[in-house]
């Protein structure tokens, strides 16, 4: 099936309305019925600023990246959401051909 790998880089210090932003924009990716979303954080990194971002001894500030699967269709529609909650970021998708693997649960 031909879909949309979309992938969203943000910091862990990132919040909205005092959550996690990566919480939130996974559960917007629940709420629009998102085939899948994944945060995976990040050692080390940096952005448009060269600023580093890793843990701390006092805080973290990793970098994070979302990935979110689904047709071109879904995507389309997640990503001006994801625009109106990020401050900054950076969005990149691909265009990926997806297999849903889904086996009868023995037991």
């Amino acid at each position: 099936m031909q879909a949309r790998l979309l992938r969203i880089h943000l910091s862990e210090t990132d919040r909205r309305d005092n959550k996690p932003l990566y919480e939130v924009i996974v559960a917007r990716c629940r709420e629009l019925g998102i085939a899948g979303a994944t945060v995976l954080a990040g050692v080390e990194g940096y952005g448009e600023t060269a600023a580093l971002h890793h843990a701390h001894l006092l805080r973290n500030d990793r970098p994070v990246v979302i990935t979110v699967i689904d047709s071109v269709e879904k995507i389309a529609r997640l990503v001006p959401v994801v625009e109106e909650l990020l401050p900054t970021g950076v969005l990149a998708w691909s265009d990926v051909e997806m297999i849903r693997i889904q086996k009868n649960k023995v037991g």
